[in-house]
């Protein structure tokens, strides 16, 4: 009955009666050689990595979350994400202790999805990793007034909309922890440059940016 009144589908595939089918789950699984070192047109000056390209069930299920409020996909992702943490840290890109820092995002957009999703896939997939009490996510960078929603701007304009707009919130505490910035789609990569630089003149020892998928 709650399926004709809801129907339930796969975030991915939109397959009836699951939220998340097996073929979309293998679709995110991270593989042995990822997160993948990848060159966006901006460099923020530290290594970004992704863990896969931007379609298919991962662009589906991050459209979802974002768009449709499909919070039951945070997990999943998440889960994708910390494979990633943990590769990160075994191959030694990142040491602990680490603070994850989620790239920002505007205020209105985060009321309207009901709070952060990136904020909230970190802090789900920390809650996952076996050195937990080493890793900490902090939601140090807000955005300025006047920042367009990024989507359908060109390179040049994705610099423009984001340039000076990114601050550091007023109660993050500068550690002497590795920073990792933690976003779900890298494009341009002009919002990660910025996060960098905002965090770096901060005093903050950003080690590098990770992203769930690459545009």
């Amino acid at each position: 009955m709650l399926d004709l009144v809801l129907p339930l589908e796969c975030g991915g595939c939109a397959a009836p009666s699951t939220k998340w089918c097996a073929a979309c789950a293998r679709q995110l699984a991270v593989k042995a050689d990822e997160p993948h070192l990848i060159t966006p047109r901006v460099d923020p000056g530290v290594p970004v990595l992704s863990l896969g390209r931007y379609g298919g069930a991962r662009r589906e299920a991050i459209v979802a979350v974002k768009e449709h409020g499909r919070a039951d996909l945070i997990a999943p992702l998440a889960v994708a994400l910390r494979a990633g943490l943990e590769r990160l840290l075994t191959w030694g890109v990142v040491g602990t202790p680490l603070t994850i820092v989620p790239a920002p995002t505007r205020r209105s957009a985060a009321r309207r999805r009901g709070g952060d999703p990136v904020t909230r896939m970190a802090r789900a997939a920390t809650a996952g990793l076996r050195d937990v009490r080493d890793v900490d996510v902090i939601q140090a960078l807000r955005l300025r007034a006047l920042v367009r929603d990024s989507v359908g701007l060109s390179s040049a304009d994705r610099q423009r909309n984001i340039a000076g707009r990114v601050k550091i919130s007023k109660h993050f505490e500068v550690l002497a922890n590795d920073v990792l910035v933690v976003d779900d789609i890298v494009t341009t990569g002009a919002t990660a440059s910025e996060s960098v630089r905002v965090l770096r003149i901060a005093g903050a020892h950003v080690t590098g940016v990770l992203a769930i998928a690459n545009a």
